[in-house]
C-alpha cells in the first residue's frame, strides 16, 4: 500500500499506537487497521487460552434518543425492540423489503449514571454509511427521535479470552465483573464515561468497551497493564477472523448479503414476527413458510489445505451443489474448517462431499456447528 493511499483512509483513535508497536496494517472497509502484530496463530492462542485486546473502533456506533427510540427500532429490525430491559444487549438483522440482510447488529438499551435512557446501535464498519442513509427517510417519520453516530468521537475495544474478567475486574467495580452475557452498563472509568458491555465475536468471554476518543489510548493501556500477569497480547483482524469462525459466527459481506435472507442463513433466532410490523416482515413470513432450498453448513476439510470464499462444493455425481463462505486453516483444532451454503437435501451431518480448491477437488465433511464451543 502507498504512503499515499494510506493517508487516505481513516483512522481510529489507536492507529498510531498499532503502528508504533508494529502492527502489520491494512485497508479495512477504509480504515488502516492492524491485521496482526506477532503472527495470527500467537494472537488467536492467546484469545483462547488467556486473554487478547481488539481495536474494534471501526464498527459503526449509532446513538438514538427520544420517547419513540423503541418504536422506530422496532420497525427497522427483525428482533423486538420494545421490550428490551434497561442493561440488555440483543443480536438482530436490519433488511430491505425483500427481506435481504443490509446488515447484522447489535443493538442495547443503556441508562446513564445520571438516569438518562439511549439506544445503541452497533453497526459493521463495511455498511456504516449505507445504514445511516436507510435510517434517514425513517427518522422523518419520527421527529421526536435523534439519531446521532458517535462513531468518530468514540473508540471501541474488545477485551477477549478466558482472563478477560479478571483483567476488567482490576479496572471496574464488581458489578462490570458481574454482568451476564449480553449485558451492558454506562459507567465512569477513572472518572471518565464508558459503555461496557459482556459481548464479543471470537467464541469466547469478553468485554467491549466503548470510551471517548481522547480516553482510548489511556483505557487502552491501562488493559494491557491489568492483563500483564495473564500475557495479554493485541490482536489484530486476523485473529479475529479465525476466531469467529471456529465459533461459526457469520460474517457479513461472507455468509450475509442483501441477496440472503436470516431464515436462510440459519438466524431465524434473531427473527420476531409475532405481533410486530417492521421492514421485511412480509417477506421473511413467505420465506419462513416455504422449505429452505439451501442451508448454511460447516464443513472439515480432509488434508491440510484451506478452502477459501468462493469455492465449489461438488457432489458425487460431479453437479455443484452450494458454495464456500468463509475457509480457513483452524489454529485451535488442527484441521482445515469452512463454513457454506449447499443443497438443503445435502446439509447432513456426515455428508462427504468434494471441495474445488484452485481447481483440484479435497474431500471435506460436513459438520454440525459450531466448529469449537467453549467450555
Amino acid at each position: 500500500m502507498s504512503e499515499s493511499h494510506q493517508l487516505e483512509l481513516k483512522t481510529t483513535p489507536l492507529t498510531q499506537w498499532h503502528v508504533d508497536h508494529g502492527a502489520r496494517m491494512v485497508n479495512f472497509a477504509g480504515y488502516q487497521m492492524p491485521v496482526q502484530y506477532s503472527s495470527i496463530l500467537a494472537e488467536h492462542a492467546a484469545t483462547r487460552n488467556a486473554a487478547a485486546l481488539f481495536d474494534i473502533s471501526h464498527m459503526g456506533r449509532l446513538r438514538f434518543e427520544g420517547p419513540r427510540a423503541h418504536e422506530l427500532l422496532d420497525y427497522l429490525l427483525t428482533r423486538r425492540v420494545t421490550d428490551i430491559p434497561t442493561g440488555a444487549v440483543r443480536y438482530s438483522l436490519m433488511c430491505n423489503e425483500m427481506g435481504g440482510v443490509l446488515d447484522d447488529v447489535l443493538i442495547s438499551n443503556l441508562e446513564t449514571p445520571s438516569s438518562r435512557h439511549f439506544f445503541l446501535l452497533v453497526v459493521n464498519a463495511s455498511n456504516r454509511e449505507k445504514i445511516v442513509k436507510w435510517i434517514g427517510p425513517h427518522l422523518a417519520d419520527y421527529p421526536d427521535v435523534v439519531c446521532n453516530d458517535v462513531t468518530e468521537s468514540t473508540a471501541m475495544i474488545a477485551v477477549q479470552g478466558p482472563r478477560s474478567a479478571e483483567i476488567v475486574g482490576k479496572l471496574f467495580a464488581p458489578r462490570v465483573v458481574e454482568l451476564a452475557y449480553y449485558r451492558a452498563l454506562v459507567v465512569d472509568q477513572m472518572h471518565k464515561p464508558c459503555i461496557i458491555s459482556r459481548t464479543g465475536y471470537t467464541g469466547e468471554d469478553g468485554f467491549e468497551l466503548i470510551v471517548r476518543a481522547e480516553d482510548a489510548g489511556r483505557v487502552w493501556e491501562n488493559l494491557l497493564l491489568a492483563g500483564r500477569q495473564h500475557a495479554i497480547t493485541a490482536a489484530g483482524l486476523g485473529a479475529r477472523d479465525t476466531l469467529r469462525l471456529e465459533a461459526a459466527m457469520p460474517l457479513y459481506g461472507h455468509e450475509l448479503s442483501e441477496e440472503m435472507d436470516p431464515i436462510t442463513c440459519g438466524l431465524g433466532f434473531a427473527v420476531n414476527l409475532k405481533d410486530r410490523v417492521f421492514i421485511g416482515r412480509e417477506a421473511l413470513e413467505n420465506r419462513r413458510s416455504r422449505p429452505l432450498g439451501v442451508k448454511r453448513i460447516g464443513l472439515r476439510l480432509a488434508g491440510k489445505r484451506a478452502a477459501r470464499e468462493g469455492a465449489s462444493l461438488i457432489d458425487s455425481d460431479g453437479r455443484t451443489v452450494g458454495h464456500v463462505t468463509s475457509g480457513t486453516f483452524s489454529p485451535t483444532l488442527q484441521y482445515p474448517i469452512a463454513m457454506g451454503y449447499i443443497a438443503s437435501e445435502l446439509a447432513i451431518e456426515g455428508t462427504a462431499i468434494d471441495v474445488d480448491i484452485r481447481g483440484s477437488k479435497a474431500t471435506a465433511e460436513i459438520v454440525t456447528l459450531p466448529f469449537y464451543r467453549r467450555v
